[in-house]
């Protein structure tokens, strides 16, 4: 069983589809009581087209708002492409650029607005950038347990592209359910064959879950030897391309107690946690 658990905490993700825009000061504050949980990483903006997602026009000003001392947990930004990346890496604060290189080629134009193999060279020539400026790219592979377009998938095309990825030095990659279709055995049988394969390689998830099937689904991720978990409190967020609206993140208050009932000590200040989850209501509703 695993011995240390990392949770990523992503107020970036329960955000960024809300219409209504979250006043700056107030993001700050929810992040600013994240960070003094203890949670190993925080996602929490993104330097991408505020025009695609603009509640996250906001992060460079967010991020200068946030307290970091006496924090543990590091900090994440999602970037889609190379300019975000330039943008991301100008602030020392920020530990991880997170990229998501999609599994579909539909989905990858959608979000990215470019190919497949479009965007494994814009991986690589972040990873280079990263690389200079002593930071960890971290990629998601999206769509990485099937798409509703219709384009191929197998867990033979995944491993494929992370056995690509991880060639051009790629350390950590994240399996990303971003429509929340992955049934419990799919995630035992690809998280499985990719660690088989890649020992060296950090592997986490990011599961989307419908609020009856989250338990199946981070049992299969946890019984499969998975360490890293990206979560969000209440489980808010999740794509906006979903097609069940029930489809968010897991809630972060779940993975703990079921982690909890294996007896892992987190080592969480869970007064503070319980003070973001009473924040969050003035944010979410």
């Amino acid at each position: 069983m695993p011995a240390e658990i990392k949770i990523t905490e992503c107020p970036r993700d329960a955000m960024q589809g809300l219409a209504d825009f979250i006043p700056t000061d107030i993001k700050a504050a929810y992040i600013n009581l994240l960070l003094q949980v203890g949670f190993d990483t925080i996602d929490f903006g993104s330097f991408v087209s505020p025009k695609a997602i603009p509640q996250m026009k906001d992060t460079a000003t967010v991020l200068k708002k946030l307290d970091l001392s006496g924090s543990i947990s590091k900090l994440l930004a999602i970037i889609a492409n190379f300019r975000g990346a330039e943008e991301a890496l100008q602030y020392e604060e920020i530990s991880y650029l997170g990229f998501p290189f999609s599994i579909s080629e539909t989905f990858q134009h959608r979000n990215t607005n470019a190919s497949i193999d479009d965007a494994f060279e814009t991986v690589k020539r972040i990873k280079e950038l990263s690389d200079k400026k002593g930071k960890d790219l971290l990629v998601y592979l999206s769509m990485g347990f099937g798409n509703p377009y219709g384009d191929e998938w197998s867990n033979d095309l995944v491993l494929q592209w992370a056995e690509k990825l991880i060639k051009e030095g790629i350390q950590y990659i994240s399996l990303a359910d971003t429509i929340g279709i992955a049934a419990p055995g799919q995630i035992t049988d690809l998280f499985t064959l990719l660690s088989s394969h890649f020992p060296a390689t950090t592997l986490g998830v990011h599961l989307h879950s419908t609020p009856g099937t989250w338990l199946e689904k981070i049992e299969a991720a946890y019984q499969s030897g998975c360490k890293r978990f990206d979560t969000a409190l209440k489980g808010y967020g999740g794509c906006p391309m979903a097609k069940d609206e029930l489809t968010g993140n897991i809630a972060t208050e779940n993975v703990i107690g079921y982690l909890q009932s294996k007896n892992i000590d987190l080592k969480l200040n869970l007064d503070k946690l319980q003070e973001a989850m009473d924040y969050s209501v003035s944010i979410f509703g």
